[in-house]
């Protein structure tokens, strides 16, 4: 009897142990703050985006936002208030955009959104559309109301793409897009 009642608890404690093995793989790729996709988790889709592309010759594309005007948050407010804008960021992005697409938080204040099935006019329209969201989100924190702007490269994956270089193109691309920004609006 006695034996079996150890082997029903070390049974019991087993279950618990997998559950919460599968908890933590599940998590190791979810941004804490954020609740979309980290870098690592990004990283795993974009691989696996390019060989889809690869294989079957479908297009996808990605985006890579980068905020405009978030540094100015964290000095001045906190990063808690950082922290906000943040949550918040990421669920605009997530509203604005397909179920099949991804969303993930790559650095401090950097999304990747890959995009399904468009060719380059489309997910530049999808960046505006972006940009736009972003821009036109507020975010209250105290008494403060905070409005950040957001730069999107656009970057379309290739054949014979590696990750690394559809990295580069896009993360080149946010920062032409963050120079054309600034042209136009100086202060901004």
């Amino acid at each position: 009897m006695r034996l079996a009642a150890e082997v029903d608890a070390l049974a019991a404690q087993l279950k618990t142990s997998r559950e919460r093995i599968a908890d933590l793989e599940a998590r190791v790729d979810i941004d804490p703050l954020t609740d979309v996709l980290n870098r690592r988790g990004f990283e795993r889709e974009l691989k696996r985006s390019l060989a889809y592309v690869k294989r079957y010759g479908t297009s996808a594309a990605l985006l890579y936002v980068d905020l405009d005007g978030f540094k100015p948050v964290n000095d001045r407010h906190g990063h808690a208030a950082g922290d906000a804008v943040l949550k918040t960021i990421a669920a605009v992005l997530m509203r604005n955009v397909r179920a099949s697409d991804v969303v993930a938080r790559v650095g401090g204040d950097e999304f990747a959104v890959l995009l399904w099935n468009v060719g380059g006019a489309a997910a530049a329209v999808k960046a505006a559309a972006l940009e736009a969201a972003v821009y036109s989100t507020q975010v209250c924190w105290g008494a403060s109301t905070f409005v950040v702007g957001a730069s999107a490269g656009v970057a379309l994956l290739g054949r014979l793409d590696s990750p690394a270089a559809v990295l580069a193109r896009a993360d080149a691309a946010m920062y032409a897009r963050k120079g054309e920004r600034k042209e136009r609006h100086p202060k901004a």
